[in-house]
This record gives C-alpha cells, structure tokens and sequence, in this order.
C-alpha cells in the first residue's frame, strides 16, 4: 500500500473518531460533569464559595444543569442534537477516508468550519457570559481540528502529483 495514504488514512481516521468521541460524549454531560467536579474536590454544587477560576466555572456549570435538567429535562435534548451533530459530520469524513483526491473537498469544507468556531466561540461565548479563558479553550478545537486537516490536504497534493 501506498505510504502517503497509510498515513492519511491515520491521521484522518484519528480525526474521525475524535469528532465521534466528542459527540458521544456530549450526551452524558450532566453525568460527566458530576465526575468531573468530584475530581476537582466541588461537593456541592450550590456552594462554590471556597472555588475559584476554572473549578468556580465547572461547578457554576454544573450547578446550571443540575437545576436546568431538574425543572426541565427537554433542555438535555438540544446537546443530544449537539452529539448527533458530531457523529454525522464524521460520516463526511469516511467518504474522504476512502478516496482522498476526489473527496479534497470535504478537508476543505472542515477546515473552513474550524475557522469558523474562533467567531462563534468569541462573540457567542461573550454574549452568554462564558468566561475568556473558556471561550479560548473551546477556540482550541478549531486549532486541533485544522492541523489534521492541512497535514492531510498535504498528503493528498503530494498524492495527486505522484509523489
């Protein structure tokens, strides 16, 4: 087999199964942040006045959901669209998997959506409240989604011309 595309097919199969682990793991959110904020020593969601920074968030987060999935439940729904959002966007990627030169296109089209989680995290993230630090970390995964990406388009020029 083809040097290039074993590696192409890695590192893209790595980047598919990140996208279904990220979107598997947004539908136990409540249960993850739970262990989470157990970790970080939160007891008491309602009671964060010994934590600051980022464990004051993880557990002003969790105390969110806790009592937004309390009164209302459907809520959980809008991140079990989030999940199944992720899990169909990695599909694309099979298609690209499997026939790198004809399916350029969809390393494109993801990379173009990594640039656009920098406005999206910026500017909604400001509006919600989300604190900076937050917003970069989630700007983060446009930064970890594109480095694949662009190291695959490379491989495919590279395939392209025969090299």
């Amino acid at each position: 087999m083809n040097p290039l595309l074993t590696r192409y097919r890695l590192v893209l199969g790595l980047f598919i199964a990140a996208l279904l682990l990220s979107g598997l793991t947004a539908f136990p959110l409540l249960h993850e942040l739970r262990l989470l904020a157990s970790w970080c020593g939160i007891e008491n969601h309602a009671d964060l006045s010994g934590h600051s920074g980022l464990v004051w968030w993880l557990g002003h987060v969790w105390h969110g959901l806790e009592v937004t999935y309390e009164a209302f439940p459907f809520i959980a729904y809008g991140t079990d669209w989030l999940a199944f959002g992720h899990i169909m966007i990695a599909f694309f990627f099979v298609g690209a998997w499997r026939d790198p030169i004809a399916n350029a296109w969809v390393l494109r089209t993801g990379l173009v959506c990594c640039a656009a989680v920098f406005p999206l995290a910026l500017i909604c993230g400001a509006i919600r409240g989300i604190p900076f630090y937050w917003r970069l970390i989630d700007c983060s995964f446009g930064v970890f989604g594109a480095l694949p990406l662009l190291y695959c388009l490379t491989l495919v020029k590279r395939m392209k011309s025969g090299g």
